[in-house]
């Protein structure tokens, strides 16, 4: 598969991805009150950030025909 996720989108994905690890994981730690369910959907989502971001490629836009990249 062809990336579709480059260069501004992809920093975005990959520095969001990592802010909420980061709050996911202080959250499990109970340094903030947020809630479990507020730290699993954190993690859970800054890690298909991160994910996306780094392989540069993403299902959801892939479904709906966006290519970040311009056709590189």
């Amino acid at each position: 598969m062809e990336p579709n996720v480059c260069s501004i989108d992809r920093l975005v994905r990959v520095a969001l991805g990592v802010v909420l690890v980061v709050v996911g994981l202080v959250a499990f730690l109970e340094v903030i009150a947020v809630g479990t369910t507020a730290a699993v959907g954190a993690l859970l989502v800054g890690l298909v950030l991160l994910g996306t971001g780094t392989m540069r490629l993403c299902p959801l836009y892939s479904l709906l025909g966006v290519d970040t990249c311009g056709g590189q």
